[in-house]
């Protein structure tokens, strides 16, 4: 709770379709004096939206419809093309978005990537929305979609070269704000482009929860080892750190964990790999050193994956920084 805000009246002004509030509340300001203001905000839940993408056609799945707030607002036409969206009402978001998908595009999707969510009007409106992406292909068209009669719904589904939908952003043909986010989410993160393998640097507990047993040590180094190999199995180049840290610290002659040479050495090796890496991989328990790598990585604007589920193989979209 901000104890700089206090409501005092909460007032239903429709409820017709969805909820509009005015509501009255006491904001204390910087020098400490409170002030009061009013203001309006627009309840309609919160929602789900989802970009599909075909790696193999570079394709992508978007709807058109009519919708009035922008025919009153200068869309001549009212239509909107847009990624496939819907409101949660009592689902979680990933079933949600499944059931809207299907919905609206005909497409059945089984794994749904959650890559963000975001308030999209602040000022007004209380709906969180959150944003996933999702591969489909021929074989994933179980319906024609277009939406449900019950909800009123005359929706076209658009199968669009990705290189077109991107030009649609810069001719003003896309205008919706969740479809520019996903389609250049898709244009960063590269994932329509030809499979590549990743290096991909692997991070978790080795000393840490250990008390420095040597077979704990072990038993977490394995662990890590075990990933690599799933991942090289998977078409990556997989690395860890203790990989490269523990020759040099013979090397150098370390002789204790916390010696002057490890001090030098073990960390700072993951740091230096983490600069060449498209990737990062979080696996097993707690682990300071791993945190850091992760926070790092993100500050950076590496891709991180705390499950190896996410990663796809290298003959699937291979998506990282």
């Amino acid at each position: 709770m901000n104890a700089r805000i206090k409501i005092s009246k909460n007032e239903v002004l429709s409820a017709n379709w969805y909820t509009l509030r005015k509501l009255t509340y006491d904001y204390q300001r910087k020098d400490g004096t409170w002030q009061t203001q009013t203001r309006e905000a627009y309840d309609r839940g919160n929602g789900a939206t989802i970009l599909l993408y075909n790696r193999r056609e570079r394709t992508v799945v978007l709807t058109r419809q009519f919708r009035l707030p922008t025919y009153i607002n200068g869309n001549p036409d009212g239509m909107m093309i847009e990624a496939c969206a819907g409101l949660l009402d009592q689902d979680g978001p990933e079933d949600c978005i499944r059931r809207e998908t299907e919905e609206e595009t005909g497409f059945r999707v089984d794994r749904v990537v959650k890559i963000g969510e975001a308030y999209m009007s602040p000022g007004s409106v209380t709906e969180v929305l959150y944003f996933f992406v999702a591969e489909y292909n021929k074989d994933s068209r179980v319906g024609e979609g277009g939406g449900v009669d019950h909800e009123q719904e005359h929706i076209e589904v658009l199968e669009l070269p990705f290189a077109r939908a991107l030009a649609m952003i810069e001719t003003g043909e896309i205008k919706d704000a969740k479809t520019i986010l996903l389609l250049r989410h898709a244009e960063r993160e590269r994932l329509l482009d030809p499979p590549r393998p990743l290096h991909i640097l692997v991070v978790g507990p080795y000393r840490s929860g250990t008390g420095d047993d040597p077979q704990k040590i072990a038993a977490n180094f394995a662990a890590m080892n075990a990933v690599s190999l799933d991942l090289y199995r998977r078409g990556h180049l997989p690395a860890v750190g203790e990989w490269y840290a523990l020759p040099l610290l013979d090397a150098a002659g370390s002789k204790a964990l916390d010696d002057a040479p490890f001090r030098e050495i073990f960390h700072p090796v993951a740091v230096r790999l983490l600069e060449i890496c498209d990737a990062v991989l979080r696996v097993g328990g707690p682990s300071k050193g791993a945190d850091e790598i992760v926070a790092a990585a993100r500050a950076q604007g590496t891709r991180v994956f705390s499950d190896i589920a996410e990663i796809p193989s290298a003959s699937e979209p291979a998506a990282a920084r």
